[in-house]
């Protein structure tokens, strides 16, 4: 049996498992913003972008504020990017890595 833990961490991971996700909490640590704010910034329409916030906000890693005539979005917890700054380095040092074997190879 799977422990409710593991789902949890299962989940939280799926709904980060997207490019523009990720492009969107990016932009989300520089503080709150509109649907229109980041379409402009990430140049994909409004549904998409929408589309993709409302996965966030179905695990609670984003909420809405309304402000308005528009909704402003912003990060629940502050430690998300913190996964995301691991999730960087994690790919840094396999870039580091690749580079270092594709160096021996030219030795």
């Amino acid at each position: 049996m799977v422990h409710p833990r593991h789902a949890y961490k299962a989940q939280f991971f799926q709904a980060l498992a997207h490019p523009l996700r990720i492009w969107i909490l990016e932009l989300l640590r520089e503080g709150p913003q509109s649907v229109s704010g980041l379409q402009t910034q990430v140049g994909d329409d409004a549904s998409n972008v929408s589309q993709q916030l409302a996965v966030l906000r179905k695990q609670r890693i984003v909420h809405g504020d309304k402000r308005g005539t528009s909704v402003f979005y912003e990060v629940t917890d502050p430690l998300v990017f913190e996964v995301l700054d691991v999730a960087r380095k994690l790919f840094q040092n396999q870039v580091h890595e690749m580079q270092s074997v594709i160096a021996d190879d030219r030795s």
